[in-house]
C-alpha cells in the first residue's frame, strides 16, 4: 500500500489482486524458514537455536527467489502505453510489498516461530498427565 501511495496510484482491483499474490509469495518464504526450524527442533535443538539456524540456512534461498521475482516486476512497474495503468498497479503493489516482505520476513518470521512454538509447547505441557508413581507395598 505504501508503494502505491508513493507512486500516486490508486488502490484498484488490480492492485488488490497483486496484494493477494504478494501474500502467497510471502507465505511461501515463511514456510521455507519454519519448515527448517521445525526440522531443527525435531533434532533436539532449543527453540531459539532452531529458529536462528533455519533463518541463516534459508536466507540465501529466500533472498534469491525474492530478488529474482522483484527484478521480474520491474517491467510492470515502469510500463507505458496501452494497458500500462493495470500493469503498473499490479507491479507496484507486488514490487513494494515483496521488498518489505523479504527484509521483514527474514527477521520477523523466526521471532514469531519462537513466540508461537514456546506458547505451543507450554500449552501441550499443561495438558500432559504426570506419570503414575509405582506402588510400593
Amino acid at each position: 500500500m505504501t508503494a502505491l501511495f508513493i507512486s500516486g496510484l490508486d488502490n484498484n482491483i488490480f492492485a488488490q489482486i497483486g496484494i493477494v499474490v504478494l501474500i502467497a509469495l510471502a507465505a511461501k518464504n515463511a514456510i521455507l524458514i519454519i519448515e527448517f526450524a521445525m526440522e531443527e527442533r525435531a533434532h533436539g535443538r532449543d527453540i531459539v537455536t532452531a529458529a536462528t539456524t533455519a533463518a541463516s540456512l534459508r536466507f540465501r534461498a529466500v533472498m534469491m527467489t525474492s530478488f529474482a521475482f522483484i527484478l521480474g516486476l520491474v517491467p510492470l512497474v515502469i510500463a507505458s502505453g496501452a494497458g500500462a495503468a493495470t500493469q503498473r498497479a499490479v507491479g507496484t503493489a507486488v514490487f513494494g510489498g515483496m521488498i518489505a516482505a523479504s527484509f521483514l520476513g527474514i527477521f520477523v518470521i523466526p521471532g514469531l516461530y519462537v513466540a508461537f512454538q514456546t506458547f505451543r509447547e507450554k500449552i501441550k505441557g499443561l495438558g500432559k498427565a504426570k506419570p503414575a508413581e509405582p506402588a510400593t507395598h
